[in-house]
């Protein structure tokens, strides 16, 4: 039998590779299945695939050089020195923050992969407000520049040991490194990359809402992972984590239900699941440092600030609608990271602050009241910086390197088939390769058969032609070859 390290604690490694799979599946498949539901068919494989191919570019970016950026040695207040975690030795010692100091009783393998499903989830939620008309050439450029100079500056210095950390802003589990961050830059993002084509924005109605509770099921149950490992430890402090977790999504799920009910007159599944997701970022900063009641109260506030955001300042306010955040990751990740992050200022506790090995003396019902200012200026930090390089990095794919941001409306118009060669589901009409309405200066109804060199191919169904022109033209197949321009 190998021997192990005197430092090594079997529970706390076990649960930790345990959390960070528990995170991981968020990820991959959670949102990917939540994604490729709650969007229209043609848009479901290239939805999923933006967070299938971010999560394991993120992790070649993460291993050869963000996580000592994120948590490596001090280089700057807001990073670390870049590296590689490759080398035999560094993955088989004792787990190390060398700039805060804080250590843990399983090696550095287990901390660097912990890490990185957090990265990797920052990148596959941003993608939430992208969907449906981002240049995938674009969205594989961004993925790494974005992790390099926004998530692992962010990380860095909240969680890694810079001057966020030493002012003494609590971010438990994310709700500013992770929730903030990506709803910040999704929202900036979309502004930039532009709109979806109008009638993809008219009607946007799901097309499979099952496969929807089935990713907001294991992103649910997957938070459990989320919150629950980041005291690096299998401790009391995870289990209070873990059911305010629970506690706070449950809450919040409830109260947005009941304002659909009270505003639309129906209570709406994906409202539930909106709320449902509010409840975990907000509460994502607090949750091993606050009492069950203040969870409640935080799912109190993420279930109707957010939906008050969503259904009416986003929906009354013409700058919000003339940005397509297609899921609305600005209102369930940006607003509700708000409330999460200002609710820990006011209701962390002393116990559970020392629970977490942190020197707060709570918060402001600990008679703390600066923890709410320091809160205030930690969000304005993660807000400023990634609306300066979310849209540097944008400018740089855009202007230097010349690659579109939006698809082209013609490639707008047929969906996964244009981008990808691939549909989701091949029934005839009404799939994703399906066109109906002008493409290239001529009217098509039919379905894309495939590209070539002079252009797309076009295959009509002569029975849908005769409904959509009222000409009858046989029955055999016509195919059409759209020429480029």
């Amino acid at each position: 039998m190998a021997t192990q390290p005197a430092w090594l604690d079997t529970g706390d490694n076990a649960w930790q590779m345990t959390a960070a799979t528990l995170v991981g599946l968020q990820s991959v498949p959670g949102l990917m299945i939540l994604y490729a539901g709650i969007v229209k068919s043609k848009w479901a494989i290239n939805s999923a695939f933006m967070g299938f191919y971010a999560f394991g570019a993120v992790l070649i970016c993460w291993v050869i050089w963000g996580y000592k950026v994120a948590f490596g040695k001090h280089m700057l207040p807001f990073a670390g020195i870049p590296g590689p975690t490759l080398s035999m030795e560094y993955e088989l010692t004792q787990a190390l923050l060398p700039t805060s100091g804080i250590s843990a009783n399983f090696p550095m393998s287990v901390m660097v992969y912990f890490q990185f499903v957090f990265a990797a989830i920052t990148l596959v939620i941003t993608a939430g407000a992208f969907l449906g008309r981002m240049n995938f050439l674009a969205w594989v450029v961004y993925v790494p520049l974005w992790l390099t100079f926004s998530y692992c500056v962010v990380a860095y210095s909240i969680w890694g040991g810079g001057f966020l950390a030493v002012l003494g802003v609590i971010d438990y589990s994310g709700g500013y490194v992770i929730h903030l961050s990506s709803g910040t830059a999704g929202f900036v993002g979309a502004w930039w990359i532009g709109p979806r084509l109008d009638a993809d924005r008219e009607d946007n109605r799901p097309n499979n809402i099952g496969s929807v509770l089935i990713g907001a099921g294991i992103l649910w149950l997957g938070w459990n992972g989320f919150n629950g490992g980041d005291p690096f430890a299998a401790s009391i402090d995870a289990g209070v984590a873990v059911l305010n977790t629970n506690i706070c999504a449950a809450m919040s799920m409830l109260c947005w239900m009941l304002c659909d009910v009270a505003y639309y007159g129906k209570p709406s599944i994906i409202g539930a699941v909106n709320g449902m997701i509010c409840g975990l970022v907000a509460i994502t900063p607090a949750a091993g440092v606050i009492a069950g009641w203040s969870a409640i109260a935080i799912g109190l506030g993420s279930g109707t600030v957010p939906w008050l955001s969503m259904n009416i300042f986003g929906k009354k306010v013409p700058f919000m609608r003339s940005v397509d955040d297609v899921l609305g990751v600005f209102h369930t990740h940006f607003v509700a990271g708000i409330v999460g992050g200002c609710s820990t200022g006011i209701f962390a506790t002393i116990s559970g602050s020392a629970a977490f090995d942190i020197t707060n003396p709570g918060g402001a019902i600990a008679g703390n009241g600066v923890q709410v200012g320091y809160q205030i200026a930690g969000a304005m930090f993660v807000i400023g910086w990634n609306v300066v390089w979310t849209s540097l990095i944008m400018c740089f794919i855009k202007y230097v390197l010349r690659i579109p941001l939006r698809m082209s409306d013609e490639q707008l118009l047929i969906g996964d088939y244009s981008m990808h060669g691939e549909e989701a589901y091949v029934f005839g009409e009404g799939t994703a390769a399906y066109v109906s309405g002008p493409l290239r200066g001529k009217e098509i109804h039919g379905a894309a058969m495939g590209e070539d060199q002079a252009g797309i191919i076009m295959g009509k169904n002569p029975e849908i032609e005769e409904r959509h022109t009222g000409s009858g033209s046989g029955s055999d197949p016509i195919v059409d070859e759209i020429k480029r321009d």
